[in-house]
């Protein structure tokens, strides 16, 4: 069943409390930029650790409903997907910067989701909000393509813009409020074993 793990971790919450801390305003030059790239737990650490992001937050884009819930979004009836708004200093990261991050973070070869979550919500997916962030996304894709790194395809979409929705509290920062569920989910999923064979990342 698709997401079933991930399902199965969310069940066996009790009560958790909201472990974002509170933030200012951020600058006046700041960006944000909209990522989906399958669990969106998973994703937010790499991008919480670089330098010059501000924030990051987890929630939903790319459907019309208003006000999605993960019940709605995990029901694959909607176009929404899994995904991360980064706010983020341009003098201290560029776009193009954040797209490296996010392609060692994904298996950007597959169009069906993302490891074992499975369905629409969970397809990979770059956000660009203006025809510079579009044409950056396109460099950076053909870039990867022409790495040599995958055997297969680049298939991650590049997609215009759409409002953001930030999801419950419960799911920001799930790998700090959650660590033993997130190490487990991110073990099971493949997550991991796939980032330390292509990229050598550390499990």
């Amino acid at each position: 069943m698709k997401g079933l793990f991930h399902r199965f971790l969310l069940a066996t919450l009790v009560l958790i409390v909201d472990g974002t801390a509170a933030q200012g305003p951020p600058p006046p030059n700041a960006r944000t930029a909209v990522l989906a790239g399958g669990c969106f737990w998973c994703i937010q650490p790499s991008f919480d650790k670089a330098p010059g992001v501000i924030k990051t937050l987890v929630g939903y884009c790319g459907g019309t409903e208003p006000n999605p819930t993960y019940e709605l979004v995990g029901s694959e009836k909607t176009k929404y997907r899994e995904s991360i708004e980064i706010t983020y200093d341009p003098a201290k990261i560029s776009f193009d910067q954040l797209l490296d991050i996010y392609w060692k973070e994904i298996d950007p070869t597959q169009a069906d989701g993302q490891f074992t979550d499975i369905g629409p919500s969970y397809r990979a997916a770059i956000f660009v909000s203006n025809d510079e962030e579009k044409k950056i996304a396109e460099a950076s894709k053909e870039k990867l393509a022409r790495s040599g790194k995958f055997d297969k395809p680049i298939v991650t979409e590049i997609l215009p813009g759409m409002r953001f929705y930030p999801a419950e509290a419960y799911h920001q920062k799930y790998y700090q409020q959650n660590a033993a569920h997130f190490e487990a989910f991110e073990e099971g999923s493949g997550r991991k074993s796939f980032q330390k064979k292509m990229w050598g990342k550390s499990p």
